[in-house]
């Protein structure tokens, strides 16, 4: 069932996808920032301050959740030999490695008025910082290797040992005496600790984040199908 796919029916699909994700994206993104800077309320301790939040963690997830999905789509790519899963892998990427930056940078910021310096050798911090080499070293290779093949398989070992460092950065702030809080949201269980009126921004700056990366995976997948395209190729 994965063995072929036709770029021209691909493409007659995400080429036009982009428009609405970004009508959506807009609409998502002015009520989660209503939300967030207007209408959910300061915190007692860190006052406005917490409001980078609304940028931070969801920048955080989705770039965990991006990269996951690079090795899932690399694990993919080697059982049913999809060229597919390694196009989508690849467009993913840049929006990843984007919310990776955004994540510590605004976790830069928010550390100075919290913790009252702009970079501390945390658990949490560290290895988000590993999953940043990861993920250039990712897309890097996609520029350094010119052989198809050598690519594929060095960006999918890159994707599948990269992965490890997910449930470390998850479960570092439980594994180990970090200045980050514990986990306030598990989706696991209904114990959350984080009160309705932070919650529900905080949900739809994410929803808001996701569409974004979507729509930076649409473009760039859009160009990759281009390019197959260009080469006369019917299939992937």
């Amino acid at each position: 069932m994965f063995k072929y796919f036709e770029p021209n029916k691909i493409f007659a699909i995400t080429s036009k996808a982009p428009k609405y994700v970004l009508f959506l994206f807009i609409i998502v993104l002015t009520i989660g920032l209503t939300e967030a800077l207007i209408l959910s309320p300061e915190d007692y301790k860190q006052s406005d301050a917490v409001r980078i939040m609304y940028v931070h963690v969801p920048a955080a997830w989705i770039s965990l959740g991006v990269f996951t999905s690079l090795a899932l789509l690399s694990v993919g790519s080697f059982t049913f030999k999809n060229k597919n899963f390694v196009l989508i892998a690849k467009s993913l990427a840049p929006s990843g490695f984007i919310f990776n930056i955004i994540a510590l940078v605004t976790g830069s910021i928010w550390g100075k008025p919290t913790w009252g310096t702009w970079w501390a050798w945390d658990a949490r911090i560290t290895s988000m910082l590993i999953l940043a080499l990861f993920y250039g070293m990712y897309l890097l290779a996609w520029r350094i290797y010119k052989d198809k093949e050598q690519v594929v398989k060095v960006t999918s070992l890159i994707a599948i040992l990269g992965v490890v460092n997910v449930p470390i950065i998850k479960f570092s702030v439980d594994w180990w005496n970090t200045l980050h809080q514990p986990a306030s949201i598990n989706i696991l269980s209904t114990n959350t600790t984080i009160h309705p009126s932070m919650l529900v921004p905080l949900g739809i700056m994410t929803a808001a984040f996701a569409l974004f990366s979507l729509l930076i995976f649409l473009m760039k997948y859009n160009t990759e199908l281009i390019k197959v395209k260009n080469k006369g190729l019917d299939r992937l």
